[in-house]
């Protein structure tokens, strides 16, 4: 069964192509586990050990959807969210944990991050949140590219 992340949200354009979800954790359980619920779908997995790691998948991908465990060895996902803002763009960070409470939403939410996920993971859940992500990250991107259109109008009208 392949799952599109469009088909979760009806009205929603199909992905172009593949979407790249980037799976940081150094627990090899969590690679396997995201894995084997994703294996299925549309989504192409990319797999860091660590922030390192990380930045240089990052570097040469683009990537709209980053799944990262809340503490990592060299760092945390505080660290992937800090370079995220430096990207023009900036993927959307689901953090995972298995002390998943309302403290840490909270935090990942007001900081900037897009959800948290509770380990262990609910296939289900795992789905609906990453595929909502990538459409909010595509969403995103299309209202940015009306905006720069409708300024480069607006400049083309003024001159």
């Amino acid at each position: 069964m392949m799952t599109d992340p469009a088909c979760l949200y009806p009205g929603a354009p199909p992905p172009e192509r593949a979407v790249t979800v980037l799976v940081v954790s150094d627990s090899e359980a969590d690679h396997g586990c995201l894995d084997q619920i994703l294996r299925h779908s549309k989504w192409r997995i990319l797999s860091a050990r660590s922030c390192r790691e990380a930045f240089e998948i990052l570097e040469s991908n683009r990537i709209p959807v980053v799944v990262c465990e809340c503490a990592l060895p060299d760092g945390s996902w505080k660290s992937l969210l800090n370079r995220f803002a430096q990207r023009s763009d900036e993927p959307l960070l689901i953090v995972t944990s298995h002390q998943a409470d309302e403290h840490l939403w909270a935090e990942v939410l007001n900081l900037g991050g897009y959800d948290v996920l509770a380990k262990p993971f609910d296939r289900a859940e795992v789905v609906r949140v990453i595929g909502a992500a990538w459409l909010h990250w595509r969403q995103r991107g299309v209202a940015h590219t009306m905006r720069r259109a409708s300024v480069e109008v607006a400049l083309k009208i003024t001159a």
